[in-house]
């Protein structure tokens, strides 16, 4: 639900709230949190939802000096929307924890909302793969909506891949965001296997039918696109072995659909 907030007040002591509020949702991420509220240490207030880790990481978000609450998990979008609802910035800033925000672009977000020129910021999100960063492939540049004034936006409510619903202007800041989403080969597989069930769930609620040869079809297309279409191969060996993840996540998405389709009809 979006809030009204007044855009701006002068008057001395006319604001007793944050100028900014930076939001992080969690779940076991211990190896990442620290580092990025360390990089937040700029913004006036920084929250942290979680919802049961079973590792540090709400002992880490505490010890950085976070806020940290607890909401059951209902999804990316539904979950990002009650981060959003504890904060009390004028302006808002959503990352996810694998994510870090640069010195260069904690400087640009300082200068955009000191001249409040838009009510949204978008900037594009530099990704890493098993230690390298991709500037092709598909994941550069990835502009990304993640700073904006509190009460014009919201999360939709989709169960993965959700996106910000936004009302107002909207400006491009250039720092990247630096993103650390693979370290190693196994964070790729756990990664495809996360994704791809939660899109099969979305896909089974929608009521889309599918075929075996979907899952295949997409597969071989999602390599090619990644691999060629997109210039992964200039990306090295990281961008081969991206363009395979990319095929199984997508061939593993529509079997997981066909599998429970074909048992739901038994």
């Amino acid at each position: 639900m979006m809030q009204n907030v007044p855009r701006a007040q002068t008057a001395a002591g006319a604001w007793n709230m944050p100028q900014l509020s930076a939001i992080v949702i969690t779940r076991n991420e211990a190896a990442n949190i620290g580092a990025c509220l360390d990089s937040l240490a700029f913004c006036d207030e920084r929250i942290v939802v979680d919802c049961g880790s079973t590792d540090a990481t709400v002992e880490i978000a505490r010890q950085k000096g976070a806020r940290v609450e607890f909401h059951e998990w209902r999804g990316f979008g539904l979950q990002k929307n009650y981060a959003l609802s504890l904060a009390t910035g004028i302006w808002v800033l959503s990352l996810d924890a694998d994510e870090r925000v640069s010195d260069d672009l904690a400087a640009a977000i300082k200068g955009a909302i000191a001249e409040g020129g838009a009510d949204a910021f978008e900037f594009p999100r530099l990704s890493s793969f098993c230690g390298r960063q991709m500037r092709h492939s598909g994941w550069y540049p990835d502009y990304v909506l993640r700073l904006f004034r509190r009460g014009i936006a919201s999360f939709d409510d989709v169960i993965v891949h959700e996106r910000v619903i936004y009302a107002g202007k909207v400006k491009r800041l250039h720092p990247p965001l630096l993103h650390y989403p693979v370290r190693k080969l196994e964070d790729a597989l756990s990664r495809m296997d996360r994704y791809s069930t939660a899109s099969a769930q979305a896909i089974l609620a929608s009521g889309r039918r599918v075929s075996f040869f979907t899952g295949i079809g997409h597969g071989l297309f999602a390599f090619l696109r990644t691999y060629v279409l997109r210039a992964g191969f200039l990306d090295g060996p990281e961008g081969f072995l991206l363009a395979v993840a990319n095929a199984q996540g997508s061939f593993y998405r529509y079997m997981k659909v066909w599998l429970a389709a074909r048992q739901a009809r038994k």
